[in-house]
């Protein structure tokens, strides 16, 4: 694939964009799930449930993404996905019960599942094309959103009406969602789409092992990122007893981590294997979840503020050891023999959202049952998994390479044996 510089730079900034997007709709409902889940009328042990079951959705999109994105290109299959995704969050504010509010989720995840693949695909294929590390910032620009996203909603939390602060972030993502997506990679530049597949027609359920182990280590690693999404806010409320605008604090200092995790692994990547580099941040951020949970749940009774401060230290180092788990992981998938970037990577999205459907459905069953501070205890142990999984992935790199050859930051996954 041969584009200019200029046009390089130009499909950089769309994808980055993109993520930036991604992030702010996808977030922006997070602090106020509090009243969500008052307006459905669900309690703890149904909200995982819905949680659980949305994935449903998502899974459904997996099975045709790669049909999509051969017949449409990942460019169209990006803009189109991203505005469903927009559009049914907005639809959140007609869910008074908990099915309807399941099957806009559902459909949004379906949405959300599509622009993951179309848009990953495209950095992907970028970064193959530059032949230089470029996904931590696109993944970073996703955190920045997410971040921004957090606080804003957090802010508006304060005095705007939920079905107000729905409509307004959402359509103004759809907006620029529009503007930037003209700029994305064609067909004839990502080598997907009609006329440029080089991978055999094979069935979706028939997997290499590199798959499988790519797509354990994805979901272990990103699920602890999923339950700061889902219970956070939650976690802030009935545990530290804060109020909306201070509860957004925590998830907020952890989004913070990601983006400085994330722009930082590029260089990183550069100096070390990237799988350890995940290993290391996996513990690490494993470990401090941990701190600032149960320590947060304990001091809250004693100092309020303190919890406060303790928890959002933590939940920051955590947000560092979240980072690069993704982008390692999907950089891989540009290079497993025999199926295309969008192939592998619908593989290991269609399993980790199996697992994450059971896993959300158990952690609000932990919570219903247990407690909320004892339900992270979940978490923190997939983080753990997610190091020694990383750990894996870098023992089986061939030690006789040099760094760059045996793992470029791209992540030569075709060095790893089945």
């Amino acid at each position: 694939m041969a584009m200019t510089k200029a046009r390089a730079n130009q499909a950089n900034n769309a994808i980055a964009a993109i993520f930036f997007i991604q992030g702010i709709v996808g977030v922006t409902q997070i602090p106020r799930i509090p009243e969500l889940i008052e307006q459905v009328g669900a309690d703890f042990g149904v909200w995982g449930l819905i949680s659980g079951l949305a994935g449903l959705g998502g899974m459904l999109g997996l099975l045709y993404t790669s049909r999509l994105i051969a017949r449409f290109g990942t460019k169209n299959v990006t803009i189109f996905g991203g505005a469903g995704q927009a559009l049914f969050v907005m639809a959140l504010v007609l869910a008074h019960d908990p099915f309807t509010y399941l099957l806009f989720t559902a459909l949004g995840a379906l949405s959300g599942s599509t622009l993951n693949i179309s848009i990953n695909s495209q950095s992907v294929a970028l970064q193959k094309a530059l032949n230089r590390v470029i996904i931590g910032r696109f993944h970073a620009s996703w955190s920045i959103g997410a971040t921004i996203s957090a606080i804003l909603s957090g802010f508006l939390a304060t005095f705007m009406p939920l079905w107000l602060h729905l409509i307004l972030i959402p359509g103004l993502g759809i907006i620029a969602l529009i503007i930037f997506g003209r700029h994305l990679l064609v067909a004839s530049e990502d080598g997907h789409g009609a006329g440029h597949s080089t991978s055999k027609k094979t069935s979706f359920f028939k997997m290499p092992g590199q798959v499988w182990l790519l797509a354990g280590g994805l979901f272990t690693g990103v699920f602890g990122e999923l339950a700061m999404m889902d219970w956070s806010a939650v976690y802030s409320k009935n545990v530290l007893m804060l109020d909306a605008g201070r509860g957004a604090i925590p998830y907020a200092a952890f989004s913070a981590a990601m983006i400085i995790g994330r722009l930082s692994i590029n260089k990183l990547g550069s100096k070390w294997h990237i799988s350890s580099v995940a290993r290391i941040a996996a513990w690490m951020g494993g470990a401090a979840l941990a701190i600032g949970v149960f320590v947060g749940s304990a001091l809250v009774t004693v100092n309020q503020d303190a919890a406060l401060v303790v928890v959002v230290i933590c939940f920051f180092i955590a947000g560092l050891g979240s980072a690069p788990m993704v982008p390692s992981f999907f950089s891989a998938a540009g290079y497993v023999k025999g199926l295309n970037t969008a192939q592998v990577l619908a593989r290991m999205s269609f399993i980790n959202a199996i697992a994450v459907m059971g896993a959300k459905y158990l952690m609000g069953a932990l919570a219903l049952n247990a407690g909320l501070t004892l339900a992270f205890v979940f978490p923190v142990i997939t983080c753990l998994l997610a190091g020694a999984l990383a750990g894996m992935v870098a023992k089986r790199a061939k030690a006789s390479e040099t760094l760059a050859a045996a793992y470029p930051a791209t992540g030569a996954m075709s060095l790893i044996e089945d």
